[in-house]
């Protein structure tokens, strides 16, 4: 064997280093994809997890549903004859009153009963306690024993709670010009929502209570 031999077996390049080069650079390559994919995992897990938690609804989802639903059963107006049913057993409501509360009263101050006009005390005592029945009901009951007895509730055509200013124009100033004018209550049977003329005039209506 001459030198010739030895220089062109060490021209040749190796078989087995490229080969072990090639092989650990598909495991290193294996790893590194399988890392990656671990790595996409948990995001999307994690971001699964967050979308289930954001889609549970509160309670206040679940009230505020069932208000609405109440709501809707506002489209059930009360027509004139129930109103006028309940109109006259309020009458008798505030009568008793006035015959159990404001006569003993009256006749033992020694504050006559009977007179004439409408300034003497017993016409102001009864206009007062008149109003103030319609107000005082109406605002914290939605409704008066009238109402109570067949069903029906007083609310606002914009669903919102009934406000002091428009528990006074609608049982005060309304109610006074409608009993005034009598024939005004009549109104309540033209129109859409069943609304009489204080209702007009302070946007609300009479509706039978969800039950």
């Amino acid at each position: 064997m001459n030198s010739d031999d030895f220089k062109e077996r060490e021209n040749v390049p190796s078989q087995t280093e490229p080969g072990k080069v090639k092989e650990g650079t598909e495991i290193s390559d294996d790893k590194s994809h399988f890392q990656s994919e671990t790595d996409r995992r948990d995001p999307q897990s994690d971001s699964s997890n967050i979308q289930v938690e954001d889609d549970r609804k509160p309670e206040v989802y679940e009230h505020d549903k069932a208000e609405q639903g109440n709501y809707i059963y506002a489209g059930h107006y009360a027509g004139f004859w129930t109103r006028f049913w309940a109109y006259l057993l309020d009458l008798i409501v505030i009568g008793s009153i006035n015959r159990m509360v404001i006569n003993p009263v009256f006749r033992a101050l020694d504050v006559p009963l009977i007179e004439d006009g409408i300034l003497s005390p017993i016409t102001i005592t009864t206009a007062v306690v008149f109003y103030l029945y319609f107000v005082l009901m109406t605002k914290y009951f939605c409704q008066t024993l009238g109402k109570m007895v067949f069903g029906l509730k007083v609310v606002e055509l914009d669903g919102k709670g009934l406000t002091w200013g428009t528990v006074i124009f609608r049982e005060w100033i309304g109610r006074f010009i409608s009993a005034t004018i009598l024939v005004l209550y009549v109104v309540v049977a033209f129109t859409k929502k069943k609304q009489g003329l204080h209702d007009l005039f302070a946007d609300t209506t009479v509706i039978y209570e969800p039950r």
